[in-house]
């Protein structure tokens, strides 16, 4: 079945993220390990990059060498304790061993109230150095602890932690806010998840900037294995029941997880076994099940093979599936899963090649951990694929913005994580006509780029560029930007500065404007398709294919990419996608909300408008063609009429 991806990205297998050096690390581990002496670290690597044996190698140098006495390391569920279960190190290298003690590791079975005593038990035990238990653990037994300092020289290992960010930002948050200023406890925060646009951040600006972020990407993590050479990401689009079009979808001689809805989404059926049932009908004939382990054996509709089944979705007997699953050692031993809420983050079947999602899933990070399942590296495969179903909404529908809404997120992420999963790029003002930009995964000048100002600016630069772009892509009044297709200046100049300003709100309209060029730079450039052409001479050019540009590479200007709509690909995958009778009511729907300003908004345009008056001698023109004068222009209005209203009200 082959697909014409939304997202295509290729890859060298160089092997290089797989290999180990001579102490047993592979290359982010080793990358982490180099800042084993810091206080406070935060690693952000993707799934399945060795984040738990990295934070094995740290705590055990703070054990051996700087003065720690005990290391707790939590986790958001039990199932993921058993990543930190004793693990053989020295026969690789290294100089020690992985060693839990059982009645320390609190993600076994047992009930909460135990498992707080016996973390209590373990701070007063002067011979254990290693607990293990999940976040929930850590939030009941840090209430029982009277006295921060009982933390003192105590290393604190939060796995996932973008779970502690959208869960449990006001205990959990506090506590790490409180053991940061009251101890000399260490802290390792790790994730597997780049984004964290879709919840509230559980740490000040302030207190993150004690932390020295060591950053592993999806590209290199990917473009070093030694079998995947691409992935892709695509959507089908359905009207009425998923399941009328899942034979479209599903692709038998791929192993392949498939996460049906929600039964709270407007996806679901509302009733999940009948789902199953039906899943089981397209794929193929039941054969029989095996009451050992649950699982299924199907005869394929499409090529008669039999298929190896799994369902987690049926509360009976899943404990055996899952003991089936745990235990899986070899590639024939499965070859489709259906699950709802399982099968995401911390499950571990190498050999999957694709996930099918129905819905569109509620956040960004919800995303990564999905196409994480499928984006181990295995000798089975060289591509790994991540298909969503989405609803498409019927323009007769009153709830048209909804399904829409869910598209546009969709299509977004998907251009997010595009950018992730390509090489990183450095932009560079260009001063020198000698500036020669390099092309992929090396520096990219550009004539009129604004040096950053501040550390300030370069710290968001260099660290946080792709949560700023999943904030930019999550805020609706870009997504409605996407959807109505509004013209780049718009886009770049009035919406993304607001986003900007909202999630740094300490930055001047300077800093602003110079990580707003950073932000516009990046994201035009990562989807600018590179051609290269040889003239007569031999001497070869890259150029840049932007939207309808076409650019030398050594020609790049700030105001050319300040002229495309960064997000354009969205609307054209949007219209490409769904009829021009549902196209127009989505349109309809966003212009009568057009001018609805907020406060930071309306700040942003007072300024610009000053700046127009001062360059035009005018004030904009509400009958303009510029669609940016046109919402100066309304935005003016709507200050004097505030003003007005103030002064009534004495």
């Amino acid at each position: 079945m082959e697909n014409k991806n939304v997202v295509d990205v290729n890859y060298h297998q160089t092997g290089k993220s797989t290999n180990t050096d001579e102490l047993g690390m592979r290359e982010m581990q080793a990358r982490v390990y180099q800042h084993r002496s810091s206080q406070y670290i935060l690693v952000k690597a993707p799934p399945a990059s060795g984040k738990s044996r990295a934070l094995m190698f740290v705590a055990l140098d703070k054990l051996a060498n700087q003065g720690v006495r005990k290391v707790i390391v939590a986790v958001p569920e039990r199932s993921i304790g058993k990543s930190f279960q004793h693990t053989e190190l020295a026969k690789f290298g290294f100089y020690e061993d992985w060693s839990v003690d059982s009645q320390y590791d609190l993600t076994l079975n047992g009930g909460d109230a135990g498992k707080v005593q016996k973390f209590i038990d373990f701070m007063n035990d002067d011979t254990a150095t290693i607990l293990i238990c999940t976040h929930a653990t850590l939030r009941f037994a840090y209430e029982k602890v009277d006295d921060d300092h009982k933390l003192d020289n105590v290393m604190l290992a939060i796995d996932e932690f973008h779970h502690v960010s959208s869960e449990d930002s006001s205990v959990l948050g506090g506590a790490l806010k409180n053991i940061m200023h009251n101890s000399t406890a260490h802290i390792l925060a790790m994730t597997g998840s780049y984004f964290r646009g879709d919840s509230s951040p559980i740490l000040t600006p302030e207190d993150e900037q004690q932390f020295d972020k060591v950053n592993y990407t999806y590209y290199e993590q990917l473009d070093g294995y030694k079998y995947l050479k691409s992935f892709g990401i695509d959507y089908k689009f359905y009207q009425g029941s998923y399941l009328t079009a899942l034979d479209k979808a599903v692709d038998v001689s791929k192993k392949t997880i498939i996460h049906i809805p929600s039964v709270n989404s407007s996806e679901s059926t509302k009733d999940k076994y009948n789902e199953v049932d039906a899943i089981f009908d397209t794929i193929g004939t039941i054969e029989s099940q095996d009451d050992e382990t649950g699982i299924y054996t199907l005869k394929s509709h499409v090529d008669g093979r039999l298929l190896k089944v799994a369902d987690l979705v049926n509360e009976e007997g899943r404990d055996k599936v899952q003991e089936y699953l745990r235990k899986m050692k070899q590639a024939d031993q499965l070859d489709i899963l259906i699950a709802l809420g399982m099968a995401k983050e911390g499950f571990d079947w190498p050999w999957a090649e694709q996930a099918l999602t129905i819905g569109y899933r509620r956040s960004l990070t919800e995303i990564v951990q999905i196409i994480g399942r499928v984006t181990r590296d295995s000798s089975n495969k060289t591509h790994a694929q991540f298909t969503n179903m989405i609803e498409q909404p019927d323009a007769k529908d009153g709830d048209v913005q909804y399904a829409v809404n869910s598209i546009l997120k969709a299509i977004t992420a998907s251009l997010l994580m595009e950018q992730v999963l390509a090489p990183e790029i450095h932009l560079k003002a260009r001063k020198h006509k000698t500036d020669k930009s390099s092309g992929n995964g090396g520096d990219i000048f550009v004539r009129g780029l604004k040096d950053p100002s501040t550390k300030a600016v370069r710290s968001i630069i260099e660290n946080d560029m792709p949560d700023l772009k999943a904030a930019i892509l999550q805020d609706n009044a870009v997504k409605n930007g996407i959807a109505a297709n509004v013209d780049a200046e718009t886009m770049n100049k009035v919406l993304i500065p607001k986003v900007i300003m909202t999630r740094y709100p300490g930055l001047n309209n300077e800093e602003v404007e110079e990580v707003r060029q950073y932000a516009v730079a990046d994201t035009v450039l990562r989807h600018a398709v590179v051609d290269q052409t040889t003239d007569k001479h031999g001497n070869t050019n890259e150029f840049l294919r932007m939207a309808d540009k076409f650019i030398n590479v050594d020609e790049l200007d700030i105001n050319l990419i300040d002229s495309i709509n960064p997000f354009q690909r969205a609307y054209e995958v949007l219209s490409q996608n769904i009829d021009s009778d549902v196209l127009r009511t989505i349109q309809r729907s966003i212009d009568a909300k057009k001018f609805d300003f907020d406060e930071a908004e309306l700040v942003y345009l007072y300024n610009q408008t000053k700046q127009f008056i001062a360059d035009n001698g005018r004030e904009p023109d509400k009958g303009s063609r510029d669609e940016l004068e046109v919402k100066m222009a309304y935005a003016l209005a709507k200050l004097r009429d505030m003003q007005a209203r103030r002064q009534q009200n004495g």
